[in-house]
């Protein structure tokens, strides 16, 4: 059942999965003519190997089922992130990780982007070389037309984004008025998941965890003072896990020192310039919006991830349905905040 809005409904957080074989047919013919060998995955797989034996994994939507599914559930348009790419980070060969984010951004914009203004593109960056993610920021955002890059927030060797060898991708994020988007998806080389026994344990902490860190080591490392207004986007953890680390960081960073910074932690995650997704079930979202407010939040489908097609269109009349939940805020997390984030045009969306 739609919802009855009266503005466009934007999906912040969506997703395409990105099947090898048709990436593959974008990689430079290197990689697509070698003598006597097997074909390899891109991406690496996580050491759980997540998907083998879960279910509603099944659909790999093409652009024409993303658009039946925006239509269905009454959304304007989706913001797409990778799937598969959300482990990009984990490979450790530096060319190879440009080749194939490369690779991955001109199959989106192929296959995706070019087919309908509704399915907008973020480009996934090597991560493995600032300098060639910048570059390669650079070209999705100007020559392809994507609102965004990606990270993900666990990579091998395990870093703090806080760190100064980061600072040419945000001088280029900043230089582009675009957005840089801390997205959650693999464990690689977080720990804490070594004594866990099921998928079910891991996945309730994953995502958070990951983010945790980085918004850790953005703050301690100055990348807020340096950049004060880059706008970067913490997705796939919800909002509560924010509310925390205000109260833990801003504790501890005044009992074990925090002189080098200009603010304190919890004023740097208020800023105008930072944003979370949230889930339209979370109990602390009032909470999140009294603290923080609204306008720092986006709506994530996160579509077509962990449950089957069917079960998605519920999501929007629930949230609708929530009374702690205000009309103001609702429009702002559904329409307003993404637009104002990823910097959308979309007046003809909005006449829908």
């Amino acid at each position: 059942m739609k919802v009855q809005a009266d503005h466009p409904i934007i999906d912040g957080d969506g997703h395409v999965v990105e099947v090898d074989a048709d990436v593959r047919a974008y990689l430079p013919e290197r990689y697509r003519r070698i003598p006597d060998n097997r074909e390899y995955p891109l991406f690496p797989m996580e050491p759980w190997s997540f998907g083998v034996g879960d279910r509603h994994k099944q659909d790999v939507p093409t652009a024409e089922e993303w658009l039946s599914f925006l239509d269905e559930a009454g959304i304007a348009a989706t913001v797409l992130y990778p799937s598969n790419g959300l482990t990009h980070g984990l490979i450790r060969h530096p060319q190879v990780a440009i080749d194939v984010a490369r690779a991955y951004n001109d199959w989106l914009y192929d296959r995706f982007t070019r087919r309908s203004p509704r399915l907008i593109g973020v480009a996934l960056l090597p991560i493995q070389d600032v300098n060639a993610a910048a570059e390669e920021l650079r070209r999705c955002v100007r020559d392809l037309g994507f609102v965004a890059g990606m990270v993900p927030s666990v990579m091998s060797p395990l870093q703090g984004l806080g760190q100064r060898q980061f600072d040419p991708l945000y001088a280029t994020v900043r230089e582009l008025d675009t957005v840089l988007a801390i997205h959650g998806g693999g464990i690689g080389t977080l720990g804490f998941a070594e004594p866990l026994q099921s998928y079910r344990e891991v996945r309730s902490l994953k995502h958070a965890m990951g983010q945790m860190l980085q918004i850790t080591s953005m703050i301690s490392g100055g990348v807020y003072d340096r950049f004060p207004d880059l706008r970067v986007a913490y997705l796939e953890a919800g909002c509560g896990w924010v509310l925390y680390m205000m109260d833990v960081l801003d504790d501890q960073f005044a009992k074990k020192g925090a002189e080098d910074l200009k603010k304190r932690p919890s004023e740097y995650i208020q800023g105008d310039n930072i944003y979370f997704s949230c889930e339209i079930e979370e109990r602390l979202l009032p909470a999140f919006i009294d603290q923080l407010g609204a306008h720092k939040l986006l709506w994530p489908s996160d579509y077509p991830h962990e449950r089957p097609r069917e079960a998605f269109f519920g999501d929007l009349p629930e949230f609708f349905a929530r009374s702690d939940v205000s009309a103001e805020a609702r429009r702002l997390i559904l329409s307003e905040n993404p637009q104002r984030l990823y910097r959308l045009s979309l007046p003809a969306l909005a006449a829908r």
